[in-house]
């Protein structure tokens, strides 16, 4: 197994990837929103991806409007290429593909509504960016860039698809759940003319080659997203004593269904009653904060539990540090959302937490079932309390989940190490 010292050395030692004489591979990087405070692993992917020595050029499909921002957003903010839906330059790029390359121009346009028809929000969605996308094409071309790399298999994934049609520049992207699970129209054209598809475990690896075919299992590398471990670090791992007022349960993420987060207050209810002491803080905002505060009050939880609101990528790091355990309690949602592999819980064994998660998707890659972490089926409340109730009443069984915990996060979801991966395949298409 690597160590931290050798992951040190491998990313100080990795500058020249994709250079050539005198310049740095240029990459476009396309996602839906930015900067979006609960993509942190978009962000820190750029920034160690620039790392390795690649140049990344941002094209938001969407500026995203927010009033906290991780500072180390803004640098890409001040730089990024932001485009409205319509404008004059716009359409000069729509007259000029149309005058210079219409086939490809209409035959891309149709292949969109094609393979997109029977879905709603896809078929609306790529008609809203196409014209932006062509002019993000153009804008492209001109300023030399070598490849393209997309967060998320849906509408980022599809202008960098609109993209390599109109200029050859080929193209990557990401999928890392809900993007791949909620609907999988026109998934099969990207791969097809991907050169190459990043899953984020091995979970969707091998539902991309079920849905798509054989053919492509060779262009379908798993890279996992990953934390950076120098900055989430364990305190001491020495026996965490439950504190006079309870030990701390944390669950950080979007306040929303996908979360599971009414679960862990249900589990919350079940170790009130069972005479456990614990204080449980909720990070993150989200469109089921209401609802979640009233279940917190019907249960008579109002002491118990608290809401923190969005808070910054160092902020969460420094939470952690006062965390007993980081509990991820997601379910897949009626509409198919579902989550991937929860950055989160990376971060929470980076800094030497137990975890107790649900096993979905790819989350058993990274947590094993007590080993590093508990894993509960999914909307299992008294699953999670009971997971709960053996860490509070054995600190040492903690202590030997946060060790193996870190390890393993040191090991395969290491920010520097997985950012080198990628960066050599952007360099292999040159």
């Amino acid at each position: 197994m690597p160590t931290e010292s050798s992951l040190d050395i491998r990313a100080a030692a990795s500058p020249e990837i994709g250079k050539r004489p005198g310049e740095k591979l240029k990459v476009a990087y396309i996602m839906s929103r930015f900067p979006k405070l609960t993509e942190t692993f978009v962000l820190f992917e750029m920034l160690a991806v620039e790392r390795q020595g690649v140049q990344i050029e941002l094209y938001p499909l969407l500026r995203e409007k927010t009033d906290v921002m991780h500072p180390e957003a803004r640098a890409y903010v001040e730089r990024a290429h932001f485009q409205p839906f319509i404008s004059w330059p716009i359409l000069r790029s729509q007259i000029h593909f149309l005058l210079r390359k219409p086939r490809a121009y209409l035959s891309t346009l149709w292949t969109l509504l094609r393979a997109n028809w029977g879905s709603m929000r896809f078929f609306t969605g790529v008609l809203g960016i196409f014209p932006k996308t062509i002019h993000f094409a153009y804008l492209m071309r001109e300023d030399g860039v070598e490849h393209v790399h997309a967060h998320f298999a849906s509408h980022p994934a599809a202008a960098a698809f609109i993209i390599q049609r109109m200029t050859g520049i080929p193209y990557s992207f990401t999928g890392h759940g809900s993007d791949l699970n909620r609907d999988q129209h026109m998934l099969c054209e990207k791969v097809a003319e991907a050169s190459f598809v990043v899953p984020i475990s091995n979970f969707f690896k091998e539902m991309i080659v079920g849905r798509c075919g054989e053919q492509y299992r060779d262009k379908v590398i798993v890279i996992h997203c990953g934390v950076n471990t120098q900055i989430f670090q364990p305190g001491q791992l020495e026996e965490r004593e439950p504190a006079t007022d309870g030990f701390a349960i944390f669950c950080v993420g979007t306040l929303h269904e996908v979360k599971g987060q009414t679960y862990l207050i249900e589990a919350c209810r079940l170790l009130h009653e069972r005479g456990v002491e614990f204080m449980c803080h909720f990070v993150g905002g989200g469109p089921d904060l209401a609802d979640l505060r009233e279940q917190v009050e019907r249960a008579g939880l109002n002491e118990l539990v608290q809401f923190h609101g969005r808070r910054t990528h160092k902020e969460v790091a420094e939470l952690l540090q006062g965390a007993s355990v980081l509990v991820s309690p997601s379910v897949p949602t009626k509409d198919g959302r579902r989550e991937g592999i929860p950055v989160v819980l990376m971060e929470a064994m980076a800094s030497g937490l137990p975890v107790v998660a649900t096993a979905i998707s790819g989350i058993p890659e990274l947590v094993d079932d007590q080993h590093n972490g508990f894993l509960t089926a999914p909307g299992d409340a008294p699953a999670i309390a009971d997971a709960l109730e053996a860490l509070y009443d054995d600190p040492g069984l903690g202590q030997r989940f946060a060790h193996a915990g870190r390890e393993k996060v040191v090991e395969e979801f290491d920010l520097d190490k997985n950012a080198f991966i990628l960066s050599r395949h952007f360099s292999e298409e040159h």
